[in-house]
């Protein structure tokens, strides 16, 4: 029986140099080269959240100067007035402190029963987090900060969705984790993908991506909404469409495009999508949850001028508020001992 071309066994592979192996090491090690125009979006990114850091920095050092200033303003009005006095300002504060902490108590409760009412007759909400393995550390810190915020915003509307947080895993899982209160929080928390989880629910499954021919009229209760938890998607184009497709789930997009022109792409962050969907909960009206939502940067320069009144503030100064209000509203309500 004549040998293989390869000197061995005719199934064997054939056999490749060290040079070869070398070079194919290589090739895999080396990262996907990036256009010119990627590459001018990256490096804005990075002026970005520089320039975020630095405003963060900055408002931190602000506060401490202010709890100081205050501090010393305290210790002199006290020292300035009669011991009689100076027993009425303190109890006086102490008075002010405990209304304060009733009060702070009082909106937990109420956030607690609103959230618990969610969750049996609320919109259904799923952030799916199985994109956890496309992202690096930094975009995973991302996205736990957009969820943060999500869980923040979502407390304070009088009429909530039930939100949930499907595929939690490995680093993905570990961030969450790490947020002060989070074991705390009223949302449904799944290691399991969304199929697993609402197996039975699965006809009631709209994958919203902006990838999608269908475009959402009207919310419906009876449905259930998934967001693709993945940061920086213009790099995974159509994939969160593409796993819909695959899985059999109907998918659509939200209406932007019925309301307003977008200067780029129409693909949001996981927060604002929520937020979207949040205040067209509380106002049926996606044209005024849009204008209040999707920041002045994201929109054609004609819609930002005339739709100015409509606006909230800026994109850059939402974000770089974004994860200090979520730590202070989470803080506050949950662990306000150790915050």
């Amino acid at each position: 029986m004549p040998e293989s071309p390869g000197g061995g066994d005719a199934g064997a592979p054939p056999q490749t140099t060290e040079t070869e192996n070398r070079k194919t090491d290589q090739t895999a090690a080396d990262p996907p080269v990036l256009s010119k125009n990627a590459r001018k979006k990256l490096a804005k990114q990075q002026r970005f959240e520089a320039k975020k850091a630095e405003k963060k920095a900055a408002a931190k050092e602000q506060k401490r100067r202010d709890v100081e200033r205050k501090r010393k303003e305290w210790e002199e009005s006290l020292a300035g007035v009669s011991e009689e006095e100076k027993a009425k300002l303190i109890e006086s504060r102490r008075n002010l402190r405990k209304e304060r902490m009733e009060k702070r108590s009082q909106e937990k409760e109420d956030k607690r029963e609103r959230l618990t009412v969610a969750r049996e007759k609320g919109q259904n909400v799923v952030v799916d987090l199985q994109f956890s393995h496309l992202m690096n550390p930094n975009e995973i810190h991302s996205l736990v900060q957009q969820i943060m915020y999500c869980y923040a915003v979502n407390g304070r509307c009088a009429s909530p969705a039930h939100l949930w947080l499907t595929g939690c895993e490995g680093e993905m899982d570990s961030g969450l984790k790490r947020i002060p209160g989070f074991d705390k929080w009223i949302i449904e928390k799944e290691n399991r993908s969304y199929i697993e989880a609402l197996s039975d629910r699965k006809e009631d499954l709209v994958y919203l991506t902006a990838d999608s021919e269908t475009v959402l009229e009207e919310l419906d209760l009876n449905k259930v909404y998934v967001i693709g938890g993945l940061v920086d998607r213009n790099r995974w184009k159509g994939i969160t469409l593409k796993k819909a497709e695959e899985q059999g789930i109907p998918t659509a997009k939200l209406p932007i495009g019925n309301f307003m022109k977008m200067s780029s792409s129409q693909v949001l962050t996981v927060n604002q999508v929520v937020e979207i969907l949040l205040k067209y909960l509380e106002t049926r009206d996606w044209r005024t949850s849009f204008f209040a939502v999707i920041p002045q940067r994201k929109r054609c320069q004609s819609d930002s001028e005339g739709n100015a009144e409509d606006t909230v503030e800026g994109e850059e100064e939402r974000e770089q508020n974004d994860d200090i209000t979520a730590n202070k509203k989470i803080c506050a309500e949950e662990v306000p001992s150790n915050c």
